[in-house]
């Protein structure tokens, strides 16, 4: 490309942050959105900040750290400029934030729930928080005294704080300072009053202010001041090289010292004393790299994604209910359907209980010798443990690979481990240096002493928690072009010194972007040809350099490329001799988008792929993706009017620009809402039977 990376690449952080101003945009939207859910994207936004702070930006200070250098991938920049950027952005989203807050407490006040702080309590609902105090919040209180021979105490980057500034009575003129953790976690954050006309909603910290009396009574406390503060600590994890070690014992040890990881973002409410607040920054010995944000009375917002409905029943979304598989029968094998056709699970339209099913008819079928499994996230009660468990007593050979560095889900997968260790299924860690984030199963038979393989290759975790919120494909199939190369990834994850090659499969980190990038240059072979030709994409995230740049050729050449990039695009689409030929758009609604679909128009004969990977160095270089062809027909077909009909949407598209303004799309007719359009297109299969 002739254009440099200035102008070709949007630096993949700053396109994050835009992303999150869309959640943003969501909190606003009450036109389509009740209050409730408004309350939650805030939440959703908080989380999200979070753990860019936490991966993202920590990434990019330790980055800027070892080097001054422009790279390619960051838009030309310097980590540092970036660093600089990122600040600036967050402060003004964090303001935004804040702002937002406010309208959706003055519009929960008007429909009779008003949060009230510690100083606006009756006489009866001081009793009845200093009675919720004593009985539920006490027990789970740590106060931590500070003083000037005393090392600040390692403070926990999920948690937040009330820095305390007292003064006592005997010595007015020295204030004493401590930390007390607010126990969120253990009693919730949201303690709701008894109802006397309004609903009355206090945040737990508050609770905690109106006792402070009562936690600090050794002290004869003169006046006394209480403001949150909030730390975030980079979430990487550091193995150490001891070889008499498991992996597994490793990953524990890590998982633990996270704790302790650098500050790279500390939050403190903005009426805190100058006093405190240098004192606290000292302790913490923050510097010039970390990133230092004034917000408002109440930190970790998150929580909000649980702030309870305790009004009417519209203040929360209209219930979307999972749908029945118009091929799957709850008296019919699934297995024997496979036999005759594939199989296309599209959650959450349809319900995730079939994998569930599948997995339960393979644990007793007497025909199955074998089940594997790769598993990255996995739900808390997990009904697929159990599925695999009851397959391994039933004596069918069972592996499970588990991704034990499945970020922020570490312990979580440590546990189930253990648990499928002890009941006799085969565990196995995949591939050092690399993550295992693809998403199959594959069934062995023996049938008349012939193998048959059943397989399933899907864009999400086998999660049934995530399978309600997060749109996903699992395909169903028997088709041996399919199951044996599924077998070959298997075979791959168990003896890693042993490359395969594929003969249908993308799989990362070998051939994923090798093969993208010659289904482009087809494409382009294609529009020279005069011949039909155009790529249409979904996609969660788009950063990776090399496949930008061929959509940009491609683009030169005249091919028409249709994008639905839910988060970070660093391709820059709509521009004038390097981009015209691509539209980029984004969807947020009610559910988080992650399917992952491409489809190249292949000179009238579309070629169909859905997997695990974006397009992302990440996907392609470090981590073990498998994405499959799609060769049933109806199944096509499926897909093909799923993209119409995320396309059409003109109620929750924004644009992608060079901009990064979040301007939501403008199209004539009537109003598309993509996600409830698809609800409507699965209900209708269901009634037809197709």
């Amino acid at each position: 490309m002739n254009f440099p990376a200035s102008k070709r690449i949007i630096a993949r952080d700053i396109s994050w942050l835009a992303f999150n101003e869309r959640v943003l945009q969501e909190a606003l939207d009450s036109e389509n959105n009740p209050l409730i859910e408004r309350l939650r994207f805030l939440g959703i936004f908080s989380s999200n900040m979070d753990e860019f702070f936490r991966v993202r930006y920590a990434s990019m200070k330790r980055l800027a750290q070892m080097t001054d250098q422009k790279q390619e991938r960051l838009g030309a920049m310097e980590p540092e400029q970036v660093l600089m950027e990122i600040s600036e952005k967050v402060q003004v989203m964090q303001a935004r934030s804040q702002e937002i807050n406010d309208q959706l407490m003055q519009a929960l006040s008007e429909h009779d729930i008003e949060i009230v702080n510690e100083k606006e309590l009756t006489a009866g609902q001081q009793e009845y928080v200093r009675k919720f105090f004593i009985e539920k919040v006490s027990p789970t209180v740590f106060t931590l005294m500070l003083g000037q021979s005393q090392e600040l105490p390692e403070l926990r980057d999920k948690s937040i704080y009330l820095a305390i500034r007292m003064y006592v009575k005997q010595n007015p003129d020295e204030p004493r300072f401590a930390l007390i953790e607010v126990p969120s976690e253990q009693v919730g954050r949201f303690v709701s009053l008894p109802r006397y006309g309004k609903q009355y909603v206090m945040y737990l910290e508050d609770v905690i202010r109106y006792n402070l009396e009562y936690i600090l009574f050794i002290y004869n406390i003169d006046r006394i001041e209480a403001h949150t503060v909030k730390i975030t600590r980079d979430a990487e994890l550091d193995l150490d090289d001891d070889v008499s070690k498991s992996f597994l014992e490793k990953m524990t040890r890590s998982v633990k010292n996270r704790r302790s990881g650098d500050p790279v973002r500390f939050v403190y409410d903005k009426e805190i004393a100058e006093e405190t607040l240098q004192y606290l920054v000292g302790e913490m010995d923050l510097d010039s790299y970390d990133s230092l944000i004034a917000g408002g009375r109440y930190h970790n917002k998150k929580d909000l994604i649980k702030f309870p409905n305790i009004g009417d029943k519209e203040l929360e979304f209209e219930s979307l209910p999972q749908l029945a598989h118009p091929d799957l029968d709850m008296d019919r094998s699934i297995l024997e359907v496979l036999d005759t056709k594939d199989v296309l699970l599209f959650l959450p339209y349809h319900n995730f209980s079939y994998i569930i099913r599948t997995l339960r008819e393979a644990a007793i079928d007497p025909e199955v010798r074998s089940i594997d499994i790769t598993l990255y996230r996995m739900a808390s009660d997990s009904r697929v443990i159990s599925a695999l468990v009851n397959a391994a007593k039933n004596g069918k050979e069972v592996t499970a690979v588990i991704e034990l560095q499945a970020r922020f889900d570490e312990a979580n997968n440590i546990q189930w481990t253990e648990v499928l260790q002890s009941e006799g299924v085969n565990v196995i860690f995949g591939v050092q240096g690399l993550k295992v984030h693809s998403k199959v199963i594959l069934i062995t038979k023996e049938v008349q002493g012939k193998e048959q393989l059943y397989a399933s290759v899907g864009t999400g975790n086998f999660n049934e928690s995530t399978s309600k919120l997060y749109t996903d494909y699992h395909l169903l199939t028997a088709d041996r072009r399919i199951t044996k190369d599924v077998a070959r990834v298997f075979d791959f994850l168990r003896n890693n010194y042993k490359v395969k090659k594929y003969r249908h499969l993308l799989v990362s980190p070998h051939d994923t972007r090798k093969g993208f990038i010659k289904l482009i240059e087809k494409e382009i072979e294609n529009a020279k040809k005069g011949l039909s030709s155009g790529i249409k994409m979904k996609l969660n995230s788009l950063s990776d350099v090399k496949l930008i740049d061929k959509l940009y050729e491609a683009s030169a050449y005249g091919v028409q490329v249709q994008m639905v990039i839910r988060g970070i695009c660093s391709l820059v689409p709509g521009q004038k001799g390097m981009s015209e030929n691509i539209e980029a758009i984004s969807i947020l609604d009610r559910f988080l988008e992650h399917s992952r679909l491409i489809i190249f128009e292949n000179g009238g004969d579309p070629k169909y792929f859905l997997g695990s990977a974006d397009w992302m160095p990440r996907n392609l270089d470090y981590r073990v993706e498998v994405t499959t062809p799609v060769y049933d027909e109806k199944v096509k077909r499926q897909l093909r009017d799923h993209f119409e009909i995320i396309w059409k949407d003109n109620v929750k598209s924004r644009w992608h620009n060079a901009e990064l303004n979040n301007e939501y799309r403008q199209i004539r007719g009537p109003k598309i809402r993509s996600q409830y359009a698809m609800h409507d297109y699965v209900k209708k299969q269901l009634k037809l039977g197709k």
